[in-house]
């Protein structure tokens, strides 16, 4: 079983040349016997029995050279298929691996996206008190007197139980009215100073680490559109307002 399936492997010009070869071997061994002898092709001198020989074996040598050059040709072709195989392997091998650094990408930043938003809920809660306690101190008693103790304490009750941003809209609404002058109710006295810069500084970081998990801005948006964010911007108003200098 094992030599036919070798010789199907074969060309079907090899078969020809071997049997052309055999052939002509087989006449040029007839024609010597029946027409000159092998005794008298013996006696011949050498020049003559070179140039009977090369006369005799160079149809062959074309014979093989053509048949070669076939084979050969073959072979390159063969080659050149599993070349270009192995080529088209590669591609799908590093469009496959393209797919999975994407997956793996958007698998990190989505991990990213979703601690950032842990972190951010907590933070907007602390960042909640910070201007709760900047509020009391510039409309409760020791500010303008705008609220009681009682008001105060069930505006807070409401900030811990889940509005963070409560205090943060009330500001917008300070500031949306005109008639309160900002700057004293955001630093008019250290201690509103204090809490107003720590505000802007921890609110500065939240928006630097939305942008690193987030290409698309779509949490960096949502940040500096909600009250705190709106809130961020006055504070960065006032500052910009106070240390720029003043033309005449």
């Amino acid at each position: 079983m094992l030599i036919p399936k070798r010789l199907s492997e074969l060309d079907w010009r090899l078969f020809l040349a071997l049997s052309l070869t055999f052939f002509w071997l087989g006449s040029g061994a007839y024609y010597l016997t029946a027409h000159i002898g092998w005794d008298e092709f013996s006696k011949q001198p050498l020049d003559t029995l070179g140039s009977f020989l090369e006369g005799a074996f160079a149809p062959l040598a074309f014979l093989w050279l053509v048949v070669g050059f076939f084979l050969q040709q073959k072979e390159l072709s063969k080659n050149n298929q599993a070349m270009q195989q192995q080529h088209i392997e590669m591609q799908k091998s590093a469009q496959h691996a393209a797919i999975q650094t994407s997956s793996i990408q958007i698998s990190v930043q989505h991990s990213q996206q979703q601690s950032f938003i842990r972190m951010y809920e907590m933070v907007r809660v602390t960042l909640g008190s910070v201007v709760g306690m900047l509020y009391i101190s510039s409309q409760g008693p020791t500010g303008v007197g705008l609220l009681d103790s009682d008001e105060l304490s069930m505006l807070w009750s409401e900030m811990v139980n889940g509005d963070a941003e409560m205090f943060s809209r009330r500001f917008l609404i300070l500031s949306a009215t005109d008639e309160e002058d900002m700057y004293d109710l955001l630093y008019g006295t250290e201690i509103r100073a204090r809490h107003s810069n720590n505000f802007v500084r921890q609110y500065a970081r939240l928006i630097e680490g939305a942008k690193n998990c987030d290409p698309d801005g779509i949490l960096t948006d949502a940040i500096c559109d909600s009250a705190h964010g709106r809130l961020y911007e006055i504070m960065l108003e006032i500052n910009d307002a106070a240390y720029s200098p003043q033309t005449s």
